[in-house]
């Protein structure tokens, strides 16, 4: 546990969270809706602190970063909460639950780990949303920088600008799920809004290497008129960023029938008449592979094995010389 950062105190023992869009104002020994920001006899302090719910070896795809390392390991952390209660959550018993098993480990000794390990490029924020764990998270990223470690997050994108702005020059990457481009869905299905999630990309992506993801569930987020609008919105920032489009299985308070193969395939095909990578997730036998967008040459392989084939220590196209947007 330790003193969050970000909060205002107010009358009557009450505090203001600053951190996230949620904007919480939280009474005595109560906490805030990401249930690990607690108000300590008028103190906010983060009760998450330091506690590891999971922690392993990953491929970076998995997390999915595509043009990050391709290739790599690196390892993965996360802990209990969510300022965000998405009715389709894969990861619900840890995100939207405090009663769960972890391992309390400091920031040096997380960062002794992540050395130890063979093969490791860094520290993966992930499993939970990262951005409630804000204390912890920045006192290990700035250690690990310095240390020679990348870091990601795996975020939802919810969170205010000042801590991300001060957060920044210590990630090297961040995956942020877009959940759909609408406001609706946010409110009813996820209990936030767009807009910030939409601020957060358009912040990071000019600081750091971003891929997004979006999970398209049935019935939800799967009007191809809604996909190609979000589409647009990605290509106005930077045509460059990596696409996800996942496959929804049913889960947590959702019951809707996975997606359907051919709607992910369509959006697919609404996302490269914009983009220069789009892929595609929980789908087995895709083709994932990366290609140059100006000749078609294949730069990455992903199969059993992850092969770079196309792509050199220049970032340039082995065929073309075009530019490609991959960090090596």
């Amino acid at each position: 546990m330790k003193e969050a950062m970000y909060y205002e105190k107010l009358k009557d023992g009450m505090v203001y969270c600053k951190l996230c869009p949620q904007g919480c104002r939280i009474k005595n020994s109560k906490y805030g809706i990401c249930r690990a920001r607690k108000n300590q006899n008028g103190i906010l302090v983060s009760d998450n602190y330091g506690k590891v719910t999971g922690i392993a070896m990953d491929p970076i795809e998995k997390k999915p970063l595509y043009h990050f390392y391709p290739g790599s390991y690196i390892l993965s952390i996360g802990s209990f909460g969510c300022n965000l209660s998405c009715a389709f959550c894969q990861n619900w018993h840890i995100s939207q639950q405090q009663d769960v098993e972890y391992r309390l480990i400091r920031p040096e000794e997380l960062i002794n780990i992540a050395e130890r390990q063979r093969g490791n490029i860094g520290i993966a924020y992930t499993y939970n949303e990262p951005s409630i764990w804000y204390e912890y998270m920045y006192d290990c990223a700035k250690i690990a920088k310095d240390r020679g470690l990348k870091n990601i997050m795996v975020t939802n994108g919810y969170i205010n600008p000042e801590p991300l702005y001060n957060v920044l020059p210590y990630i090297d990457a961040l995956n942020i799920d877009v959940k759909a481009f609408s406001d609706h869905y946010y409110k009813t299905l996820c209990g936030g809004r767009l807009a910030p999630v939409i601020n957060t990309v358009e912040i990071a992506s000019r600081l750091c290497h971003v891929e997004l993801t979006t999970l398209i569930v049935t019935g939800e987020n799967d009007n191809l008129g809604e996909i190609e609008e979000l589409v647009k919105w990605v290509a106005s920032i930077d045509k460059d960023i990596p696409l996800h489009f996942t496959r929804y299985f049913p889960n947590y308070k959702m019951e809707n029938p996975p997606t359907e193969i051919n709607t992910l395939i369509n959006a697919y095909k609404i996302g490269k008449k914009y983009l220069n990578y789009v892929y595609i997730g929980n789908v087995g036998g895709t083709d994932n592979n990366t290609y140059c967008p100006n000749c078609g040459n294949l730069l990455i392989k992903r199969d059993i094995y992850v092969d770079i084939v196309g792509v050199g220590q220049d970032k340039k196209c082995s065929r073309c010389r075009k530019e490609i947007k991959v960090q090596f």
